[in-house]
């Protein structure tokens, strides 16, 4: 189990999902939703690219919210808003600091990709000791 003090940030985790990614992730989870995997398709629909799932990026942010903890059983709670498109092939940050760091520690944690949050006010609570 980690040890937060308020306004320490957490270790920031980098990942680059490569191109097929959202085929993978497809297949993993059910959605087939071809603005997803289909390039011809996402842009007929007046996307730039394919898009990265969204749950998959928060998976990434309860990946470094769980590095951060020291473990999944540390973890009391997760909540994030989806705002932006994440797109393969680019780097994603997930950062984040302590808000509150009692028994229980409060983080407030973001993605970024290109300069932009795909998700914001995510906010985690994790043991704290």
């Amino acid at each position: 189990m980690a040890t937060f003090e308020q306004g320490a940030a957490i270790p920031e985790l980098k990942v680059t999902p490569d191109r097929f990614l959202p085929v993978r992730y497809a297949g993993a989870s059910g959605d087939f939703n071809p603005i997803h995997t289909d390039k011809e398709y996402a842009t007929m629909v007046g996307l730039p690219s394919t898009i990265l799932h969204g749950l998959w990026s928060m998976a990434q942010v309860a990946r470094a919210v769980t590095d951060a903890a020291g473990g999944p059983a540390n973890i009391e709670s997760l909540e994030v808003q989806f705002r932006g498109m994440g797109f393969p092939e680019k780097e994603i940050t997930v950062s984040g600091t302590v808000r509150e760091a009692g028994e229980v520690a409060t983080l407030d944690v973001v993605a970024e990709q290109d300069g932009k949050q795909i998700i914001r006010n995510a906010v985690a609570t994790v043991k704290n000791g």
